[in-house]
C-alpha cells in the first residue's frame, strides 16, 4: 500500500502576464478553458485507476486559478475529492485578489478548500505596479477578509524580495500589512531575473537593489517576522506553527507526488516525469516525458537542507536504512566554521545566512 501522496493541478491561465514571471501561464478564451477542465478531469479518473492511491493534499496552482470561473474550479476539487483525496486532504487554491467577488469564495468555502494562497508580492502600490499587479494592497485585504467571512481561514500571503525601488523601510511596510492581516502563513521569495521575461530584458534599466541589501532585507525580514511569531520553517516559507503547507513539504521531504496539467510534473514510484509546455498536448491525451530516476540520496539531502528542521540521521536513515554518511557530515562542519550551517546530534542545518549561499553551500556538503 503505498502512502499518500500529493496531488498538483496546474491551472495556465492568467489575464496578464507579469514582467518577471516564467511560469507556463497565457490568456486563453472559454472554449480553451472548458476543454482544459474537461482533459484535467479525464486525467483524475485515468490516475486514479491506474495508481490506486490516496492524496491528503491537493494543491491547485498556476498560472492564476482564479481566472476560471469558481464553477470550473468546483468541478475539478470536486473530481480529486471522487477520485484521490483523503477526508482530512490540505485543499489549497492559488488566487490573484484582482476582481475576485464574494461568488469565488463561497464556492470554494463550499468545496470545502481550506488553504487559500494569494499574490500580494508588495503592499506598496508603487511596487505592485511595477511588478505588473492589477490590485492595489486594499483589494487584497479584501480578499483576506471576504475569505474569512467564508470560512476560510487558513491564508497564506506571497512577498517578493528584490522588487525595483525596494527598501528596508518599504518592507517593512509590506510585513506589518500582512501581520496586521492576521494570515497564518508567509511565502517570501527573493525575486530571480528569469530570460525570456520583460524584466531580463530591462534589467538594466529599473532600479533593482544591490545583491547585499536584498541579502539584509532578508535577514531583517526573518527576524522580523519570528518576533511576531511567524516562525520559518523553509528557506522561502515562515507560518505561525502549525499552519505550515502540508503539500510543499512533501516535496521537501522527498516525498511523491502526482501532477496534473500542462507543464505539471510528478514523482511517482521513484520516476520523474513532466508534461510539457503545450496545453494541446495534455489535452489531446498524451503521455507524461521521462526525466529519470528520482528520490536518491542526493536529492533527498538536497531537498532537506532547504528547511530549517535540516537533514537528520533519523529521516535518513529510516529511507536509505543507512547513516548520514560521515564524509557529508565532515564537509557540513567547513561551514559551521563561517556561520554557515549547524552540526549537532548528527544532524545538518543551514543558517539563515547559509540559506543566502543555499546553492553553493548544499552542493558542497552533499559531494
Amino acid at each position: 500500500m503505498m502512502n499518500n501522496i500529493g496531488l498538483y493541478i496546474h491551472i495556465p491561465f492568467c489575464k496578464s502576464k507579469c514582467p518577471y514571471c516564467d511560469f507556463y501561464s497565457f490568456r486563453a478564451d472559454d472554449d480553451t478553458k472548458s476543454r482544459y477542465v474537461s482533459a484535467v478531469l479525464r486525467e483524475l479518473r485515468n490516475n486514479s485507476e491506474q495508481l490506486m492511491c490516496k492524496a491528503d493534499t491537493l494543491y491547485i496552482g498556476g498560472g492564476t486559478p482564479s481566472v476560471l470561473a469558481p464553477d470550473y474550479l468546483c468541478q475539478i476539487i470536486n473530481g480529486a475529492k471522487s477520485t484521490f483525496l483523503t477526508d482530512d486532504a490540505e485543499i489549497t487554491v492559488e488566487c490573484n485578489p484582482y476582481s475576485l467577488g464574494d461568488e469565488f469564495f463561497e464556492k470554494m468555502s463550499e468545496c470545502k478548500v481550506n488553504r487559500l494562497s494569494v499574490g500580494l508580492q508588495s503592499a506598496n502600490d508603487a511596487e505592485r505596479r511595477i511588478l505588473g499587479r492589477r490590485a492595489d494592497k486594499n483589494e487584497v485585504q479584501s480578499a483576506v477578509l471576504r475569505a474569512k467571512r467564508a470560512g476560510i481561514n487558513n491564508i497564506s500571503l506571497d512577498v517578493m524580495l528584490g522588487v525595483p525601488g525596494q527598501t528596508e523601510e518599504s518592507l517593512k511596510n509590506t510585513l506589518d500589512f500582512c501581520i496586521s492581516s492576521g494570515v497564518p502563513h508567509l511565502s517570501c521569495y527573493i525575486l530571480k531575473i528569469e530570460e525570456n521575461t520583460p524584466f531580463f530584458r530591462m534589467r538594466e534599466k529599473l532600479p533593482f537593489p544591490s545583491d547585499d541589501d536584498t541579502a539584509d532585507m532578508y535577514l531583517f525580514m526573518c527576524e522580523y517576522l519570528e518576533k511576531h511569531g511567524i516562525m520559518q520553517y523553509e528557506i522561502s516559507n515562515f507560518a505561525v506553527p502549525g499552519f505550515e503547507s502540508r503539500h510543499n513539504l512533501k516535496y521537501w521531504h522527498d516525498e511523491e507526488y502526482l501532477g496534473i496539467g500542462a507543464a505539471a510534473h510528478s514523482y511517482m514510484l521513484g520516476k520523474r516525469t513532466y508534461y510539457p509546455r503545450d496545453i494541446e498536448y495534455f489535452i489531446s491525451g498524451n503521455e507524461r516525458l521521462s526525466e529519470g530516476d528520482g528520490g536518491d540520496e542526493e536529492e533527498f539531502c538536497m531537498l532537506a537542507l532547504r528547511l530549517c528542521e535540516g537533514l537528520c540521521d533519523e529521516r535518513f536513515f529510516a529511507r536509505f536504512h543507512r547513516h548520514i554518511p560521515q564524509k557529508m557530515l565532515e564537509n557540513a562542519r567547513q561551514y559551521e566554521k563561517y556561520g554557515l550551517c549547524e552540526c549537532e546530534n548528527n544532524k545538518i542545518r543551514l543558517t539563515r545566512r547559509g540559506f543566502l549561499l543555499s546553492n553553493s553551500v548544499i552542493s558542497e556538503i552533499i559531494l
